[in-house]
């Protein structure tokens, strides 16, 4: 199979477009032995793209995590996705179908534009100690698990200990969560860190943690309901902004970039 290995902001993935029907029921297996950073290609999740209408442009996206297990929702998934989809078919606009919820993509040169669904927000969930000083953590759903710690320096922070301590503590079983570390970082600016679940690991982003942590930041008074800059470990921001007249919609977009491409053995 032909695939692509592509990043949206650091997040990177194998991408495999228009793929046999078939051989769908091997992808938590090949997600593990594709994903595998020293036997594989390498990546934080595979990606499985497939072109569902032509007119209008609608696509099925699974984005299968490191592990095998597969996502609910994975913003930088789907922005590369809408990429791919630019440079296959020739489409500039389109909706994306993930876990059964459509997204809608806009794809500018290298910038890609997708759409993410805000769902329930719960301040204060898990309280733990970081270097000593007890920090609360807020939740925020935004197509998939987040929770979202509000700290003076995100450097400072052992994001995969921590990370993995909150991902997997009592309160927030059976599913766990994704754990984001952010910090104030100038008007409208944040900065933020992810550790990921199914990755288990420190990312370079995360698009629905960007969301996740403009939306909790908002809610804290710290940036207002406007367009926001997250800066992430790739050094490569992405934008969050409004949907116009869809209050609980908001739009992640950043670059996308193509590594190389490839045939699986």
């Amino acid at each position: 199979m032909h695939f692509r290995k592509i990043h949206g902001a650091g997040n990177d993935f194998v991408l495999i477009s228009a793929a046999e029907p078939e051989a769908e029921k091997a992808w938590p297996k090949e997600a593990e032995r594709l994903c595998a950073r020293r036997t594989g290609v390498g990546a934080d999740g595979l990606v499985i793209s497939t072109l569902i209408t032509d007119a209008p442009p609608l696509l099925h996206v699974d984005c299968y995590n490191a592990d095998g297990s597969l996502a609910t929702m994975c913003g930088n998934a789907l922005r590369c996705s809408a990429w791919a989809a630019r440079r296959d078919y020739g489409y500039t606009e389109m909706t994306l179908r993930m876990a059964g919820v459509d997204h809608r993509a806009t794809v500018e040169g290298d910038t890609v534009w997708v759409t993410a669904e805000v769902g329930t927000i719960e301040p204060r969930t898990v309280n733990v100690m970081i270097n000593g000083r007890p920090t609360w953590f807020d939740s925020a759903h935004t197509g998939t698990e987040h929770v979202v710690a509000m700290v003076d320096d995100v450097d400072a922070i052992d994001a995969e200990l921590v990370g993995r301590l909150v991902r997997n503590h009592e309160a927030l079983a059976p599913l766990g969560t994704n754990v984001n570390f952010v910090q104030p970082a100038g008007k409208q600016a944040l900065k933020m860190r992810t550790y990921e679940r199914g990755v288990e690991a420190e990312t370079l982003s995360c698009g629905s943690g960007t969301v996740a942590a403009v939306v909790i930041a908002s809610m804290r008074g710290l940036v207002a309901a406007r367009e926001v800059t997250v800066h992430n470990r790739a050094g490569e921001p992405l934008i969050v902004r409004p949907y116009a007249d869809r209050q609980h919609t908001k739009w992640v977009g950043g670059p996308v970039t193509q590594v190389f491409e490839g045939v699986t053995s």
